[in-house]
């Protein structure tokens, strides 16, 4: 135990903030003034306190700046950087869902480097509105009669339910009730938009007459929602848009639809499961309808509300609405991702989404066969890397059951541990563009289907970089 005059020579030894400081010019350069700072007197209080408590650090200048540099430099970091996404999830929600067109990338870059017309008109001089380009694209792609959007579909339900049915009830089939990503509850949604549900039906039949019983004077509106993430199958029932348009305007009260994921094309012609649009689910007598621009749509994070105008122009008054509103660059991109649909016929190359989606299983097979010699040699003889089938999803709750035929790299270790193959994906994590695949049944697979073709030579460049 140091004796209270050890303890004081010692508190005498330690340098000064300052002193440090000045020796450490290039991390501060690189790190930032106040961040070493701060870090260097947070290290030297732990010094002081140990040696209060009767410990005998060692006291070194040239130590200590190496601990704290090193303590910085081990830090975690918050910063968004791109991933390859080998999940075979075309849209992962946790790995950004859409990736955007090459057009909404250049709209952005342009609106984000400098001043734009954003609320100005050009025409007239004075202040113009944000959102009458886009509402004048969404009417002609869907057939509305107005349109609005906001920053994702879960406020463009929150705004809709406030605008419309705060302190009044709303009719929804026990099985619509549904959670998707994120804790994301259709009845948490609806409390916090001030209105009350009423359940009707059951989770697999729900009948008109089941809506009609729940009818009262405190009915708002009626809504239906789309099953987003699960599908119910077997002895089912449920009523039709149409039906429950027309149930909706007897009685003279508004019909809303969450559809969600936001198709706006007939998916048939590509080959793929039928998946309701937008324009149809107006056309079936829908008063307002709510979806995603990341999903199907191909664009950015966003949510749009199309249908009645007289229904729209309330939402636009709503207080709610400025604070859920898109910012300058969410918008440029979606107006330049909408601006594809103008051209369906080639939607399946100029959207990546559907790019993805869409691809040709012999080239994703040919394409994983030409990465399969680079991975054996960067891993060398302690795993076999193989070319197997997969089944991709689409993800984000769009077409949930459905699966798209593709191929994956199969690694397996030799050891047949377990805990290699999660070595071997964390150092994946590590590499300068992380490489996120899956783990299942016993080995590590690389979904092909994400990869675009121009992308190969990248994720070869950098699995010399593999650490394992």
């Amino acid at each position: 135990m140091n004796s209270e005059s050890q303890q004081q020579a010692q508190l005498r030894q330690l340098p000064g903030v300052n002193t440090l400081l000045e020796d450490m010019a290039g991390d501060v350069a690189a790190l930032g003034h106040a961040r070493v700072k701060q870090a260097l007197r947070d290290h030297l209080s732990k010094l002081r306190k140990a040696i209060r408590s009767g410990e005998t650090p060692k006291i070194c200048a040239e130590t200590i700046k190496a601990q704290v540099i090193t303590a910085l430099a081990s830090l975690p970091t918050s910063n968004l950087m791109p991933v390859f996404n080998l999940t075979g999830i075309v849209l992962h929600s946790n790995l950004g869902r859409a990736n955007l067109s090459a057009s909404a990338i250049a709209a952005v870059q342009a609106v984000a480097q400098g001043a734009s017309n954003l609320e100005f008109d050009l025409t007239t001089g004075k202040r113009g509105d944000r959102e009458a380009d886009i509402e004048a694209i969404i009417c002609e792609l869907t057939g509305a009669e107005a349109a609005t959007v906001v920053n994702n579909n879960a406020a463009a339900v929150l705004l809709a339910l406030n605008t419309l049915a705060m302190g009044h009830e709303v009719p929804v089939s026990r099985g619509e009730l549904v959670e998707i990503g994120g804790s994301f509850r259709v009845p948490d949604i609806m409390a916090r938009a001030g209105c009350a549900l009423r359940e009707v039906g059951t989770t697999n039949r729900t009948h008109l007459t089941d809506y009609e019983s729940a009818i009262g004077k405190n009915t708002a509106l009626l809504m239906k929602v789309h099953s987003s993430n699960y599908r119910i199958e077997g002895f089912t029932a449920t009523p039709t848009e149409g039906a429950l348009a027309d149930l909706a305007a007897d009685y003279k009260i508004p019909f809303m639809i969450d559809l969600g994921s936001g198709n706006l094309i007939d998916f048939k012609v590509l080959g793929l499961p039928e998946e309701p649009t937008v324009a149809h689910t107006l056309q079936n007598g829908a008063d307002l309808v709510t979806f995603s621009g990341d999903k199907l749509l191909g664009g950015p994070q966003a949510g749009l509300i199309a249908g009645r105008a007289d229904l729209i122009a309330q939402l636009k008054v709503n207080p709610l609405k400025r604070a859920l509103r898109l910012d300058k660059m969410t918008l440029a991109a979606l107006i330049e991702t909408l601006k594809l649909y103008r051209h369906p016929e080639q939607l399946h190359k100029t959207l990546p989404t559907l790019r993805l989606i869409t691809r040709d299983l012999t080239e994703i097979r040919t394409q994983a066969e030409s990465l399969r010699p680079h991975f054996i040699e960067a891993l060398g003889s302690a795993y076999h890397v193989d070319v197997g089938d997969a089944l991709s999803q689409i993800g984000s709750g769009s077409l949930p059951v459905e699966t798209l035929p593709s191929a994956a790299l199969t690694i397996r270790a030799s050891s047949g541990e377990d805990s290699d193959l999660r070595t071997l994906h964390q150092a994946l994590r590590q590499l300068p563009k992380p490489v996120i695949g899956r783990l299942h049944d016993g080995a590590l697979r690389l979904d092909i289907r994400c990869l675009e073709t121009h992308e190969s030579l990248g994720l070869i460049d950098q699995l010399s970089e593999l650490r394992l």
